[in-house]
């Protein structure tokens, strides 16, 4: 039995008293955001002064106070508050090297408001939040237990109402399986297995894409401010999620297939940002979506008791020969099945790769337990 922190995300749709109060909420949290980014960043480009959460919290205070900003109280202060959080773990982010310099929130961009528990009720299955009289109308497609230790309410471009609802449940390992799987990412195929199983790309924006082309042609021929483009960006908006929607189901039912099927799975850990900056590949490597399936993958093994591991990114899984391990001098894109000039084996380049990217993975397995049983004998023997 494990216990994790899982979201679940809802649809809801608010009455009109309820959507005017949350545009309210939006503005109030974005204002906030964008205020304290400018006054960090001023602090240490003039006075090279470092202002953390602490200091802009207690602004806040008085900033809510002015006659100017004083519309700042008809919000919930859990949200504003939240808020100078999350600026406060992207300046961290930013100074522990896993992210870019804080940028502006913009009105037109997804809106998002986090509450916690102080924030919002939850009683008989229903969420008020606060500065609201009525429960909010939610889709509930899926149960969850547990009891919501935070919420967060947002607004996507396509102006679809969402609820991310963070509970802590204890979940059950799956039984042990004898199965285990490498995996090699590729473009015609998204996902090809060790055990010769090649899962299609579906080319979601490929299909949709003449739609949108037309949507967005439509878009560029209206006047900027007015109704009717307004109406023709919401058109492009819809299309855009329609298709977001559609990569996370596949993605969230391949990766859970494979997690229920293997005790071990490998894949390549590829850095996807460099490899979208070729702009022949760019667009086929985004439409598979392989950043996604790993990050999947990677908190999926770990809630159900999996292991998934994953391979140098130089590793040449596709040239080297599974059976005798021999490594051909080079091998382009075009060549899809190769023959071994040592053991004459004859190799599909996707499952050839994807059996020695299984290979690579099970040594570093065995060599990250050959480490742990070291350390524990050496501690052992120092009597610590």
């Amino acid at each position: 039995m494990n216990t994790v922190q899982r979201a679940y995300r809802y649809r809801f749709y608010p009455t009109l008293e309820q959507a005017e109060q949350l545009a309210r909420t939006f503005g109030c949290v974005r204002f906030t955001y964008n205020h304290f980014l400018r006054q960090r960043t001023d602090a240490w480009y003039e006075r090279q002064e470092r202002v953390g959460y602490n200091g802009t919290a207690k602004h806040l205070t008085s900033l809510k106070k002015e006659p100017e900003t004083q519309w700042l109280q008809e919000v919930s202060n859990v949200c504003l508050q939240q808020s100078l959080r999350n600026l406060d773990t992207a300046f961290k982010n930013f100074f522990q090297g896993r992210a870019k310099y804080p940028t502006f929130k913009k009105k037109q961009a997804r809106q998002s408001a986090r509450y916690t528990t102080s924030g919002f009720s939850y009683r008989n299955g229903k969420i008020k939040l606060a500065k609201q009289k009525e429960p909010l109308n939610i889709r509930w497609s899926r149960p969850f237990t547990g009891t919501p230790s935070s919420v967060t309410v947002s607004k996507d471009s396509a102006d679809r109402y969402h609820i991310s609802i963070l509970v802590e449940e204890a979940v059950t390992a799956l039984p042990f399986s004898k199965q285990e799987s490498g995996i090699d990412l590729g473009l015609t195929h998204a996902v090809i297995t060790s055990n010769g199983q090649k899962v299609n790309n579906h080319q979601y924006f490929k299909q949709s894409e003449k739609k949108l082309a037309r949507a967005q042609r439509s878009l560029s021929r209206k006047k900027k401010g007015s109704a009717n483009r307004a109406k023709a960006k919401l058109k492009v908006a819809r299309i855009h999620a329609r298709i977001a929607d559609q990569r996370q189901d596949f993605a969230h039912k391949l990766t859970t297939r494979l997690i229920h099927e293997n005790q071990v799975v490998a894949a390549e850990s590829l850095r996807v940002k460099n490899m979208l900056k070729n702009r022949s590949l760019a667009k086929a490597i985004s439409n598979v979506g392989w950043h996604q399936i790993t990050t999947m993958l990677a908190y999926k093994a770990d809630w159900y008791g999996r292991t998934f591991v994953q391979i140098d990114q130089w590793y040449p899984s596709s040239k080297r020969c599974h059976a005798c391990g021999h490594i051909a001098d080079s091998m382009s894109l075009s060549v899809r099945v190769w023959q071994c000039v040592e053991c004459g084996k004859q190799h599909d380049r996707d499952i050839n790769a994807a059996k020695n990217i299984l290979k690579a993975g099970k040594a570093i397995l065995a060599g990250a337990d050959k480490l742990r049983e070291h350390e524990k004998t050496t501690v052992g023997h120092t009597g610590g």
